[in-house]
């Protein structure tokens, strides 16, 4: 049997293959297709299938990520939303934390509010903070603002009650009422979506998830009738911002948490590479069509956070910290009005993308600079698939960059080139040394179609030592959606001090909660010896702000002191020090419900041959004003043997991307296929 694994991105479409049986795996790579992305998706996996061999009833597993959530967010072209809220509590939306965007430039605003004032309507209800029912719901106030919402054309509504998430009967209630006067309006409860105190944040999370539900349905909807008529039987799965799976059901009612879905994968599939092959400490540097996503792996492990924005409206759901910028092999390099080259954070995508792609695209990118100097192959990608006009890549970078800056077109080429590294290197900043980490202690894994072009240069900014290059870089996210399990987290607020008369309360706490996440796991229809919970609390000093996450193995009734005791290491791993007499404020416990899911192992794979067999002839490529042009061998990285050692400059070329090695570079390919680059010293 076979399975798939699929990324879909804002350029490509990426599809990875495995044979459960022999470990072998395929890779495989279309344009996205932005109007209907389940067109590339069923054009990918049907030619994939064709290519091998394989028929559609011998596919065991369908997992993919998707983009589609986080594109209708950033480009605002979501469902309209209705807001049913406390009386009162109108304005939260608007109100917000009372932040600006950026502290010193006052040019930057917020973006639009989420869901204009006149569909923002109060009712009458209240719920203490402890659970307790003060003011019934009024029930024809409720009925009244569906009514209102109906003959707007309203899609999607939101309803969200303060401390509805002790206490969700009044949500519930109104939920059944706007149901009955709007019977196909898609309807989301902040109870339901984000069961947490701090009103702004779970607000700002279910407008969002109501927002992007409508048209992510018909997505799906899409999406499951071309698997179906491929002849696939089995139900696919989606990754979400976490890293792990989840059913078509589950993201029917929670897109909101495929925010960073293709991506989050990619990071999983990154850890996963590096703690077999030795490397626990990695950067991840995923470069796009039209993004860069960078991200740390500590010890095997990568870093989440529930504190994000996208597109500047928060989305409080756990997620992979994945630090992501417009700066992917798409994004346009331009003129600002005081004459200064400027590279990103718009893109011209896949449509009508780069001009050297030949699909209409006017505008220079990062890509067409590597094309003019012959970086990428200025003939065909995709191993011949995607013919290449470089011609037309110059002629481009020298009429709108060259000229204006009085520049020659390799200068202009690699000052664009320049300027994306700049703004990558910075990223990667703001994820390791801004947060205290050595990047001397760390290596640069570099995947996505285009991070192998730029993952040298990058690095030497860095001061990065190594660079790993995993096989196939392009399809990684795929591949990581093969190596990523079930899982979904559950949270329940219950802000206590951490001393024994409350710890009880705790402790069914998160009893309540891995009941709530077997009954999941078995709707997901995985068995019960597949099954795992773990458990965390978000606890502060009593009179912070902000909490720190402590995972927990004993959340019975004598698990307090091991809590204490690991709140103090986190709080001191986190900020620096620990308070050993002051009062701990446990804030939210939370459960991740994990259904193991069988994968492929990562098995070496041994290829024989010589590097003078691997080499398919030479390149004149650019390596900036220190070398100039330099003629280059190229290798067919499919038949670089194991254990190969090489010293740059040299281009490695595959399906789905380029590596470049630098001038003074020495690469080696391990045991797993991997490039292992090490920079001058």
């Amino acid at each position: 049997m076979y399975r798939i694994g699929i990324d879909v991105g804002g350029t490509f479409t990426d599809f990875t293959m495995i044979d459960e049986s022999a470990g072998v795996v395929h890779f495989h790579k279309v344009p996205s297709t932005p109007h209907d992305p389940s067109q590339a998706i069923a054009s990918g996996i049907e030619g994939m299938l064709r290519e091998h061999g394989v028929r559609a009833s011998q596919v065991s597993h369908v997992g993919h990520g998707t983009t589609v959530a986080t594109n209708l967010i950033i480009e605002r072209k979501g469902a309209a939303v209705g807001l049913i809220t406390t009386r009162g509590f109108r304005d939260v939306l608007e109100i917000g934390r009372q932040t600006r965007p950026h502290l010193y430039d006052y040019s930057v605003g917020k973006p639009p509010v989420a869901v204009p004032r006149q569909f923002r309507i109060e009712v009458g209800e209240r719920v203490e903070a402890s659970g307790r029912v003060r003011e019934a719901l009024d029930e024809q106030a409720v009925r009244q603002a569906a009514r209102y919402f109906a003959e707007q054309g309203i899609g999607a509504v939101t309803i969200c009650f303060l401390h509805s998430y002790r206490n969700p009967a009044h949500e519930l209630r109104a939920r059944e009422i706007v149901a009955e006067e709007m019977p196909d309006a898609y309807i989301s409860l902040s109870s339901e979506v984000l069961p947490e105190f701090r009103e702004y944040e779970r607000l700002s999370t279910t407008v969002l998830n109501a927002a992007v539900g409508p048209r992510m349905a018909r997505y799906l909807e899409l999406f499951l009738q071309r698997v179906r008529e491929l002849g696939i039987a089995h139900e696919p799965h989606t990754v979400h911002s976490n890293g792990g799976l989840m059913s078509i059901a589950s993201v029917r009612q929670f897109p909101v948490r495929t925010c960073l879905s293709g991506p989050a994968a990619g990071v999983v599939g990154a850890a996963a590479v590096g703690r077999v092959i030795g490397s626990p400490n990695l950067v991840t540097f995923d470069v796009g069509g039209t993004s860069t996503d960078v991200s740390l792996i500590c010890e095997g492990k990568p870093l989440f956070t529930s504190h994000r924005q996208v597109a500047g409206y928060p989305v409080k759901t756990p997620m992979v910290d994945i630090h992501v910028i417009g700066a992917g092999g798409g994004s346009i390099a331009w003129m600002d009005d005081a004459g200064a080259l400027k590279v990103g954070p718009h893109s011209a995508g896949a449509v009508p993308g780069p001009v050297g792609y030949g699909r209409g695209g006017v505008e220079p990118t990062i890509t067409d600079a590597e094309i003019a100097l012959q970086r990428l192959n200025p003939v065909a990608l995709l191993n011949g698939r995607m013919p290449v006009h470089a011609k037309e890549a110059r002629a481009v970078i020298e009429e709108k960059v060259g000229k204006p800056l009085g520049l020659g077109v390799e200068a202009a080429a690699e000052g664009i080139l320049r300027i994306a590294t700049a703004n990558m290197s910075r990223a990667i900043r703001a994820v390791s040394t801004e947060r205290g980490h050595d990047l001397s202690r760390f290596a640069l894994f570099a995947f996505g179609g285009a991070g192998p072009l730029h993952a040298v240069e990058v690095a030497e900014e860095c001061g990065i030592p190594r660079v790993i290059v995993p096989q196939e870089p392009g399809t990684m996210c795929a591949r990581g959606i093969l190596l990523s399990d079930i899982s979904f987290d559950f949270v329940r607020s219950e802000i206590t001090l951490a001393r024994p008369e409350g710890w009880a309360k705790v402790a069914a706490i998160f009893n309540a909660l891995r009941d709530q996440a077997q009954t999941w796991l078995a709707t997901e229809g995985v068995a019960e010896p597949l099954r795992a919970a773990h458990c965390a609390i978000d606890a502060r000093y009593e009179g912070q702000n902000f909490e720190v996450q402590v995972p927990l193995d004993d959340t019975g009734p004598d698990g307090l002191a091991a809590f204490i005791d690991a709140f103090g290491q986190a709080h001191e791993r986190e900020y620096g020090y620990n308070v050993d007499d002051r009062a701990i404020q446990i804030i939210n416990c939370r459960v991740q419900a994990v259904g193991q899911v069988i994968k492929a192992p990562l098995a070496p794979r041994r290829v024989e041959g010589t590097v003078d067999g691997a080499r398919i002839g030479t390149r004149a490529s650019y390596f900036g004003a220190a070398h100039g042009w330099v003629e280059t061998p190229v290798y067919d990285r499919n038949r670089l043997p194991t254990g190969a050692a090489f010293q740059g400059p040299a281009l490695v070329e595959e399906m789905s991307s380029t590596t470049i090695i630098g001038v003074g570079h020495r690469a080696i390919v391990d045991d797993y296929g991997n490039l292992i680059i090490t920079l001058r010293g």
